[in-house]
């Protein structure tokens, strides 16, 4: 019986990170998911109106992406390949959507988008760690 060794590196950690941040910011989604479907009229005063705005639509958006991510999290400390995928697409489009925001958040957005393309390289070229590693 012939025993393959692996060869785990520090990049492991990383993968870790990406899952503990999707279980993060899907807790936080389903929060403000879950604030916007019960509190479904938004009231924002401008200096010359006030607007109301009917927010249950993305209220149920950020709950059912916030669920997504934190079960994709949990799924990705276990070491499964499905949500190694699903956690590259979803930090791919969380990259997409922090271009849209950078002229109203620039230093927020870059440092997100920063992290969101080392999350993505450690998925990509060393997810596989995190299950050799007992994940």
């Amino acid at each position: 019986m012939a025993y393959e060794t692996r060869h785990v590196t520090g990049w492991v950690g990383w993968v870790w990170f990406a899952a503990i941040l999707m279980i993060i910011s899907g807790v936080f989604n389903i929060v403000s998911g879950l604030y916007a479907v019960l509190n479904s009229d938004l009231y924002v005063r401008m200096p010359s109106r006030l607007l109301l705005l009917d927010v249950s639509g993305w209220g149920w958006t950020h709950l059912i992406f916030g669920i997504v991510l934190f079960l994709a999290g949990l799924a990705l400390m276990a070491g499964q390949t499905w949500a190694r995928i699903l956690a590259a697409i979803l930090v791919t489009i969380n990259a997409m959507t922090q271009l849209v925001w950078i002229t109203v958040n620039p230093w927020w957005s870059l440092a997100a988008i920063a992290v969101d393309v080392l999350v993505l390289y450690a998925l990509i070229v060393h997810g596989r760690e995190a299950r050799s590693y007992g994940a």
